[in-house]
């Protein structure tokens, strides 16, 4: 083999190593393992939070329910109804759920005990475009994405705000400020509070920044951290970004593209970690919910 033919050949390897999304080495999937169809019995499925002993808590948006996976009988069951068409969730240190109420484009918190309180319905007198995912920092703090997605089930047919924005509901959740603007459609989010760290999805720019997270909750220093979109995000013990849509995407925490999830859907809107250990990663899609084995493992809990 000549060396032009070679170095052809390396050249071809390497870029299908980087645009089809081959496993390396250094992929958090443990070895040999598969995305498990865990149920398809739903219509559209979103928001996967974790509790405490590794259960999963889950939507239905278009049946307005919440739902649970029980990480010791990996069975599912139906936690809430009437859910406030429920998006993103989040669990704070109380174990407070914590929802983007899409209904009536409102914040939510759901306490152990179910109760509801509408924490938040809009800002600065107009209602918000419709809270679509959120994510709690170490100080109790909220980050949530408010982009527009026109829904069958509201009576308005156009925003009241002109602009897509991020906010911050501060740690006594008395105030609630714009901390990052210019968005077409924010959409997922998520920090590490180690880090200082937060990621926000513009997902019709297809693309994905980083935020250093400020001492009172503003954001500095935007940088690209990957072209692509994404509907929902989670990070794992190693830094890695899971990326959704087209199955998941891992990118590790220098922004190179590591591994790729196939799914058999036409959509994979959300992912998080789950189970007693906090290594299986939990998938939601299209009508279906997954879990895959990982040899990392989520960061909410610190298992």
């Amino acid at each position: 083999m000549n060396m032009r033919k070679h170095l052809l050949i390396l050249a071809v390897c390497n870029f299908l190593l980087l645009t089809v999304g081959c496993k390396t080495y250094n992929s958090p999937i443990q070895k040999g393992a598969k995305p498990e169809l865990i149920s398809n019995e739903f219509e559209f499925t979103e928001g996967p939070a974790s509790d405490r002993e590794g259960n999963v808590y889950f939507t239905d948006q278009p049946n307005n329910q919440i739902l649970k996976w029980d990480a010791k009988t990996n069975s599912i069951s139906v936690y809430m109804k009437d859910s406030g068409r429920s998006n993103g969730m989040y669990f704070d240190d109380n174990e407070n759920l914590w929802t983007c109420a899409d209904e009536n484009f409102q914040l939510w918190k759901i306490t152990p005990e179910k109760k509801v309180s509408v924490i938040l319905d809009g800002y600065k007198s107009k209602n918000f475009n419709g809270p679509n995912d959120l994510w709690i920092d170490e100080k109790g703090g909220i980050y949530f994405t408010d982009p527009y997605y026109q829904r069958d089930y509201w009576n308005r047919t156009s925003p009241d705000m002109e602009k897509r924005s991020v906010y911050y509901l501060s740690p006594d959740h008395k105030t609630v400020k714009s901390v990052a603007e210019g968005f077409v459609l924010p959409n997922g989010i998520i920090g590490s509070s180690k880090n200082h760290i937060l990621y926000v999805s513009d997902i019709s720019n297809e693309d994905i920044h980083t935020y250093k997270i400020e001492d009172d909750g503003t954001l500095s220093n935007k940088r690209l951290f990957a072209n692509m979109g994404s509907d929902g995000m989670t990070l794992d013990s190693e830094g890695n970004l899971y990326v959704t849509g087209n199955g998941v995407t891992i990118f590790d925490k220098k922004g190179n593209k590591i591994d790729h999830i196939e799914i058999n859907k036409n959509w994979t809107g959300n992912v998080t970690f789950g189970g007693a250990n906090e290594d299986i990663l939990f998938i939601t899609a299209s009508d279906a919910v997954y879990t895959l084995k990982m040899k990392t493992h989520g960061i909410r809990w610190n298992h």
